[in-house]
């Protein structure tokens, strides 16, 4: 459910080619949304980039969010209300990584480029639900009193 629902994250970080860290976990239930699991993934690999001791280098934050992206670069507002902390959040992160000497760029890449990192936040919100039955149970209710409003169809995209 978007918004609502579980929202869960996933990053993956690679150095040279080679995979150095990877993260997932829950950001939010109920109150939450696609975009707040984006930014709750940047917030993390951030987090992780920082506690790693890894300084003076370019990073680049690669996301199929353009949302994100663009709001990161500067060239969208941030206007919900959702993940506006989130993105303070972000700033916080990033004026730090680059007071440290580090510099950071955005870059936008299609939904089949980052598997991986969809990969993990399934992971997450299965472990979640397998953690959460009663949770699982009120959004399956959710789920089919939607799909009976629209005629059998649980979901349109």
């Amino acid at each position: 459910m978007n918004p609502g629902g579980v929202a869960t994250y996933g990053f993956v970080v690679y150095r040279d080619g080679k995979k150095v860290s990877e993260g997932f976990g829950v950001a939010g239930l109920r109150d939450t949304s696609n975009n707040v699991a984006e930014y709750s993934a940047a917030v993390e690999a951030l987090k992780w980039l920082l506690g790693s001791g890894l300084r003076d280098e370019l990073v680049v934050l690669k996301s199929d969010s353009e949302l994100l992206v663009n709001q990161l670069s500067g060239l969208y507002a941030v206007r919900a209300r959702r993940v506006r902390p989130l993105h303070e959040k972000v700033r916080q992160l990033l004026a730090e990584y680059r007071s440290a000497g580090g510099e950071v760029g955005f870059e936008w890449i299609p939904r089949e480029k980052n598997g991986e990192a969809d990969g993990l936040s399934r992971r997450a919100y299965e472990e979640f639900c397998s953690r959460n039955p009663d949770v699982l149970r009120q959004y399956a209710g959710h789920l089919e009193k939607r799909k009976a409003r629209r005629g059998g169809v649980a979901w349109k995209s």
